[in-house]
């Protein structure tokens, strides 16, 4: 019987570990299939010129992705920007003073704006954000604004990623031992001061790891940033001009230019590039997560 048990539990470990090595070939067969369609468009081509010219007239050979991304860089910041404060007070908040009631109030919202469809936030911003841009926002910078710009992107998609951050740091603040807190208001701090230097001291690598995923979440939303983001080929050189990000430059173009092999392998590479940017930042969040863990041990 003991035999057997074992046998089992080996054959349960082989099997975990099997599926821990599928998930990691995934990302790797992934990376390989986009390298070897966008192929095309690197030959002739450096790496280099394509991602810093801003030349993009594809039925001329012409590939240039700085505008778009530029245009995936701002909108991504600014919703991070938008979300970070929020969602970090909102946590604090929740885990720090909010009563239990509160808390069955606040929860379910939180899990219904999360699990609403893109393409909702998408036609919110157009009905919403984008008219009180033009309207009341652009008119104090500039003689006349669509509303369709980086502002009207970032905004939606920070509303997006905001119930992922508050989740995602209420776990991490709920994971410091109650007897800290406990502590630190014996000692007479405020639950302000002990939120502040032993909560947020205690979850530093935590939080960052949260603001990384939420940056990597944001970086690929496709069809809410379609719908507001005005699609426009350039670099935006403020936040009341329009964009035009990667996804979006994949979704609105890719099923009409299949008959385009260049075009096709052109909207490889974009996904390519979307592909190493997220990462190379999940990448650097671990790199600076492991050196804060060995500064902490």
């Amino acid at each position: 019987m003991l035999r057997g048990r074992i046998v089992k539990d080996k054959m349960a470990q082989g099997l975990m570990c099997l599926l821990t090595i599928l998930s990691i070939l995934f990302v790797l067969v992934m990376a390989v299939g986009l390298y070897l369609k966008s192929a095309p468009v690197l030959e002739g081509r450096s790496f280099v010129s394509l991602i810093t010219s801003s030349e993009w007239k594809p039925m001329k050979g012409e590939f240039g992705f700085l505008p778009f991304i530029v245009g995936s860089l701002w909108v991504t910041f600014l919703a991070i920007l938008i979300a970070f404060p929020i969602s970090l007070l909102t946590a604090i908040y929740l885990t720090e003073y909010a009563r239990p009631k509160v808390r069955k109030l606040v929860f379910p919202a939180l899990d219904i704006l999360a699990a609403l469809p893109s393409v909702i936030y998408g036609v919110w911003g157009m009905l919403v954000i984008v008219p009180w841009i033009s309207s009341h926002v652009a008119p104090h910078f500039m003689d006349f604004s669509s509303g369709y710009t980086v502002l009207a992107a970032g905004i939606v998609l920070g509303v997006m990623v905001l119930p992922l951050l508050v989740s995602l740091f209420i776990e991490v603040f709920s994971s410091v031992p109650i007897e800290l807190r406990e502590a630190s208001l014996a000692l007479g701090a405020t639950r302000w001061q002990t939120a502040k230097k032993v909560v947020l001291r205690k979850t530093l690598a935590g939080m960052l790891a949260a603001t990384v995923l939420a940056v990597s979440r944001a970086m690929g939303e496709t069809i809410a940033v379609l719908m507001v983001c005005g699609c426009v080929i350039g670099i935006p050189k403020g936040v009341l001009e329009p964009c035009y990000p990667i996804p979006a430059l994949i979704a609105n173009n890719y099923g009409e230019m299949l008959s385009m092999p260049l075009y096709e392998s052109a909207l490889m590479f974009a996904a390519l590039i979307l592909f190493a940017v997220v990462l190379v930042f999940n990448l650097l969040s671990r790199i600076i997560l492991y050196r804060i863990e060995r500064k902490e041990a």
